[in-house]
């Protein structure tokens, strides 16, 4: 009798560099599409964890059955970043039919001092937040304001991570974020950049700091995650190879070291244009996996080139088009694509089938089943 391989073996196997029994498949569905086979309004999870996204994410995997790669949504929260200055709270501050604004505050003294920035909690959409209270025609007091009532607290500690692993059990692999490719994500972070290139290698040296404190107390923990996530959403978007490699790449090589010297995997996702930051992963570090090598226009990878320079080195994770073909495309389109996938890369291993950045809220379940069932069966080594 065949004995029935579960997901989590199938992706250690092939983060391993070893062969499983067929093709890995993890469809890139962090938010949208879990938020959706709830039923319930976007912002009952992103405002009130009712449930919370991560444990959405997780129904999500178990529904479609994939080998979940869960790549840092659940964000794990380190005791000595906790900042001394009095507890921000959140408030509605104003609500329609298709959304709810909330803003923070803070006691000082006998008066309330707001943040003059806003999050918006849509109906059907993930929340945007941090919007300046200028862009939405609002006063930076509001008028008036109430409790946001109901929500769930969410442990965001090591009891928290152990209930998010066992929640995943044998459906896939936890990790969690411990440094960033990201170091400048907005124009305010680039002109500093550039005023000040006195501070980079300081700027460096902290992130060295940080990112190496935040690894040993996950490596204090009883129960550590599954693999160690080290990258950043648009890492060459924002960011010039120059810049990436002076300020964020030294915190990323060095956590990279400390888990492949504790045989622990590590995990780069960068949307966006992508191809340099490949190169310099494979041939600098010894990182495990990265994804989502979208294509143009979205990013710049071409699969099969990375699979021929690279796919020795490490695990490509990529890369069907998350518009054009899932959310767009019909099911024999999906098939077709995830054919020419495993074709490009799967030789030799070190390969899983995934899409671009963040299917659609409204990608057919039925191409989403097609791309699986392709890996199960077509993805046969």
């Amino acid at each position: 009798m065949e004995t029935r391989v579960t997901p989590r073996q199938r992706l250690l196997t092939v983060l391993s560099g070893k062969i499983p029994d067929c093709v890995p498949v993890a469809p890139d569905f962090s938010n949208m599409i879990p938020a959706r086979l709830t039923g319930k309004p976007f912002w009952q999870l992103y405002l009130y964890n009712d449930p919370p996204i991560f444990e959405a994410y997780v129904a999500c995997a178990k529904h479609f059955n994939i080998d979940s790669v869960m790549d840092g949504y659940f964000g794990i929260q380190y005791p000595f970043e906790v900042s001394n200055q009095p507890p921000m709270e959140e408030f509605i501050v104003m609500g329609t039919p298709d959304r709810i604004v909330t803003q923070q505050s803070c006691k000082d003294g006998r008066k309330r001092k707001w943040v003059p920035k806003v999050s918006v909690y849509y109906i059907d959409n993930p929340p945007t937040r941090d919007i300046p209270v200028e862009k939405l025609g609002m006063s930076a007091v509001p008028g008036k304001f109430e409790p946001i009532e109901g929500r769930k607290p969410v442990d965001r500690g090591p009891e928290g991570l152990k209930c998010v692993k066992r929640l995943m059990g044998e459906q896939g692999l936890v990790g969690v974020f411990v440094a960033g490719t990201c170091a400048f994500t907005n124009e305010e972070g680039i002109l500093n950049y550039f005023d000040h290139p006195e501070l980079h290698g300081k700027w460096a040296a902290e992130r060295i700091e940080q990112a190496e404190r935040r690894f040993d107390y996950i490596m204090s923990l009883d129960e550590k995650p599954d693999f160690i996530c080290v990258g950043g959403s648009g890492t060459l978007v924002y960011q010039t190879v120059e810049m990436f490699r002076k300020v964020a790449f030294p915190a990323v090589k060095r956590v990279i070291e400390l888990a492949t010297a504790r045989s622990i995997p590590t995990h780069i996702h960068s949307c966006g244009p992508e191809k340099a930051l490949v190169k310099i992963m494979a041939e600098e570090t010894s990182l495990t996996v990265i994804d989502p090598l979208e294509i143009p226009p979205m990013g710049d990878c071409n699969l099969a080139e990375l699979k021929r320079l690279y796919g020795k080195r490490l695990t490509l994770k990529g890369n069907l088009h998350t518009t054009e073909v899932m959310l767009k495309g019909t099911v024999d389109d999906v098939i077709r694509a995830s054919k020419k996938a495993i074709d490009d890369a799967a030789e030799g291993g070190r390969f899983i089938l995934s899409t671009g950045d963040q299917c659609g809220r409204d990608t057919p379940d039925e191409n989403l089943r097609a791309m699986i069932d392709t890996a199960r069966t077509y993805g046969k080594y």
